[in-house]
């Protein structure tokens, strides 16, 4: 497994392929540095004696111990591990921990490549394998690039008046196929060592050309990252954790890419577009079981924080509005572990959560995400996005006013009612709380998505035939589905 400062070597290893701003630049970019400690944060608990039994496992592949963020889950216990991981790296780096997008991305693969292989005869799933193991043997990174730019809406891949704006091959040859395209909204591209493209919809037989997928180094000839970092207002005395990390997010460009074949794991086979985009989507779901309810143990806190700095902490109608925060969190999170308890082993062994559980979570936490931050202003008040900066809280002359005019609560003394509120404007009035407030509703699919997928998912017929039951339509109830449905990881 590599430290992370191997992983930040490797980085700047890569090729500069990264703009911002218009500019070319390395993966050294101080831009980039905050994300980059993000991610490097899973490795260096993989290394702690702490965090070493939830951050690694023994490969399935071969038995060697490997950073959990590359195992592909065989049990419910992986899923219930991977869930927790994620809320204990978010909690440390203050949100998204970016990493499980790869996980999804290898996780969905596992099982679509095997499943297109029984039913089409193709060899995607030896491909996979060739890639995991290079991927867990090095401890990689990968950003999952599955979001399309989409044009209009209301047209199909094949049916846009420009055909490049679903990513798409443009040739094949006994070498590999080229694809051109964009995908958009990809988080941490800037700072991965591999790139792992996914279709973003179901498809139909005319829109073949876009259902492909396959994995690329970061660095590969013809990909572009046209990339915007987002990060707080650098700290000049009052250091805190949560000022240090951030992230970035990246237009991929792929510009005429030359995929090998070994390297592709879809090309073509338009009837699995939707089954491995769902795979990824569901995947990615659960890790939001994760991460989403590590944002609200974030917000609980600090709104419980500011209530104890501003003296209100033991106002019924404080605690209540509080209550909603950690009930959203820990609901989400009970969600994630019904879905791995409730999952299943497919076909190709990787053991998947359950879609209803992990779709409900996530859309409960998308809906609710602007609840939790109006709750955390309410109870900070109007100084989180007025507080002067922080030089005036250095500078003797205008340090004086401050000490004296931002007193609150007698426990806290005026710096750290000062640190108390700095980091509530990080965290609320700042580039990176407007980041985790759209991420919140978008990130892993829009509430709107999880919708669909729920109901394509739950049986509605027999829930209609016990209202008619009940209602006295039907003489009988049959349960029988539900008296023979067992959870399937408590085995």
């Amino acid at each position: 497994m590599r430290t992370g400062d191997e992983y930040f070597e490797d980085l700047k290893k890569l090729k500069p392929n990264v703009y911002i701003g218009g500019e070319l630049v390395g993966r050294d970019d101080p831009r980039l540095r905050p994300g980059i400690r993000v991610i490097s944060t899973t490795f260096e608990l993989a290394e702690s004696d702490e965090y070493r039994g939830l951050l690694t496992e023994k490969s399935h592949l071969d038995g060697r111990r490997i950073n959990r963020f590359t195992h592909i889950p065989q049990t419910a216990r992986d899923l219930l591990l991977k869930q927790k991981m994620i809320r204990v790296c978010a909690q440390r780096t203050g949100g998204c921990i970016q990493r499980c997008m790869g996980l999804d991305a290898l996780i969905a693969l596992s099982v679509a490549c095997w499943e297109m292989d029984e039913k089409l005869g193709t060899d995607y799933h030896s491909r996979f394998l060739r890639l995991l193991r290079y991927y867990q043997e090095r401890d990689l990174t990968a950003a999952a690039a599955q979001t399309d730019v989409k044009g209009d809406r209301a047209l199909r891949p094949h049916e846009q008046l420009d055909p490049d704006l679903y990513l798409r091959v443009v040739d094949r040859n006994s070498d590999g196929i080229v694809v051109r395209g964009a995908k958009c909204s990809i988080t941490m591209a800037a700072y991965a060592d591999e790139i792992i493209v996914l279709p973003t919809r179901a498809m139909r037989e005319e829109d073949k050309d876009y259902a492909v997928a396959f994995a690329v180094p970061a660095d590969h000839e013809g990909v572009k990252l046209i990339t915007r970092p987002v990060w707080v207002r650098e700290r000049e005395r009052f250091k805190a954790p949560f000022a240090e990390y951030g992230v970035a997010d990246s237009i991929v460009v792929f510009d005429d890419v030359f995929i090998p074949w070994e390297r592709v794991f879809m090309c073509g086979e338009w009837e699995f577009a939707r089954r491995l985009a769902l795979l990824f989507a569901n995947s990615h779901r659960h890790s939001y079981t994760g991460c989403k309810p590590a944002m609200s143990d974030i917000l609980a806190g600090a709104s419980a924080l500011v209530a104890e700095v501003n003296g209100i902490e033991r106002e019924p109608h404080v605690r209540q509005k509080i209550s909603e925060i950690v009930g959203t969190g820990e609901l989400a999170y009970a969600a994630g572990v019904a879905s791995a308890v409730f999952g299943t082993k497919t076909s190709s062994g990787t053991f998947f959560p359950n879609e209803i559980f992990v779709n409900v979570g996530r859309r409960l936490v998308g809906e609710t995400i602007y609840h939790e931050f109006n709750v955390l202003c309410e109870l900070s008040g109007g100084l989180i996005a007025t507080l002067p900066f922080e030089g005036d809280f250095i500078k003797p002359e205008t340090k004086r006013y401050l000490d004296k005019y931002m007193r609150r609560s007698s426990k806290y003394s005026p710096e750290e009612v000062h640190m108390c509120f700095r980091f509530l404007e990080n965290l609320a009035a700042s580039g990176m709380g407007a980041w985790y407030q759209i991420a919140g509703v978008h990130g892993g699919g829009s509430p709107i998505m999880e919708t669909i997928t729920l109901m394509a998912s739950y049986d509605l017929e027999s829930r209609k035939e016990l209202a008619k039951y009940l209602a006295g339509i039907r003489p009988t109830l049959d349960q029988s589905k539900l008296l023979k449905e067992e959870p399937s990881g408590l085995e």
